[in-house]
């Protein structure tokens, strides 16, 4: 339910969460380049800015606000009750340590297991993402219109990155075929290599879609709550609502969701005949 004093106090942690991501953005931009400093696993490692930003970030948002935080690098609480803050200090950390500038900080704050407030800074290109649940989405302050009904065959779409070996819950091979099956619909598919650039470009309209297939909170909440700020239909690949605990995300416009979906139930229908791994 929402009322006018939830309404403002949504607008008022939007603004202390603001100044917080806008106090290490200088910190953020010295950290460019950063090698490896703790690996988490194959081909995923943390440096030692995500470190510090997550320290940072979690001191002032839990004092200024008395809400716990859930950071990628440290964890925290449960978050399918609750009220919780989740962060991503640095979100596509590859980029950021090549010196790639497509790379960001990821915030949300999440009640019930529903991101409610979300934002995007990505300080490289000079550009913030924010909403509170209902929108409208603001670019670098200024709210933008809601996603207009869409095709497909119009629409950038962001990819989400795989390796063709891989296994897993959404092995390589299909995400390949998936992969091909997208390009023959829209010429004009980009793999960003940063979840959250792809889902603060979806919610402003510069893609008419994103397909993720991460299921981190941290990764997802933030640009969840900026797409369903901005009107655009949130599920995860198989079409059911997303949720905290949703194991992939598809975000699109109105119209480009149905036809992405309506794509992926073909290709798991072939991915089944041919004894692949589904969604």
């Amino acid at each position: 339910m929402t009322t006018v004093a939830a309404t403002a106090d949504l607008t008022g942690l939007l603004a202390t969460a603001s100044a917080a991501l806008d106090s290490v953005v200088p910190r953020f931009v010295a950290g460019v380049g950063a090698p490896s400093a703790v690996v988490k696993g194959q081909g995923d490692f943390a440096t030692e800015f995500d470190l510090e930003l997550e320290r940072t970030l979690s001191g002032l948002l839990t004092e200024q606000t008395g809400i716990p935080v859930h950071g990628e690098e440290f964890g925290g609480p449960e978050l399918t009750t609750g009220t919780a803050w989740v962060l991503d200090p640095i979100d596509g950390t590859f980029n950021y340590s090549s010196g790639h500038p497509l790379s960001g900080m990821l915030l949300a704050l999440v009640r019930e297991g529903e991101p409610v407030l979300g934002l995007t800074w990505l300080p490289l290109l000079g550009r913030t993402y924010a909403a509170v649940a209902g929108g409208p989405v603001l670019v670098d302050g200024q709210p933008v219109p809601p996603l207009a009904r869409a095709r497909l065959s119009d629409a950038m779409i962001g990819f989400g990155a795989f390796n063709t070996d891989s296994r897993g819950r959404i092995p390589g091979s299909f995400r390949f075929d998936l992969l091909g099956a997208l390009s023959r619909l829209s010429g004009r598919v980009r793999m960003h290599g940063s979840t959250g650039i792809d889902l603060a470009f979806t919610a402003s309209g510069v893609l008419g879609g994103a397909v993720v297939f991460g299921h981190h909170a941290w990764d997802n909440a933030a640009g969840v709550a900026l797409v369903r700020a901005a009107g655009g239909v949130v599920t995860d690949l198989a079409g059911a609502p997303w949720t905290i605990e949703s194991g992939s995300v598809l975000a699109a416009a109105p119209g480009v969701h149905e036809e992405l979906l309506e794509l992926i139930d073909s290709a798991v229908d072939r991915a089944r005949r041919d004894g692949q791994a589904g969604r």
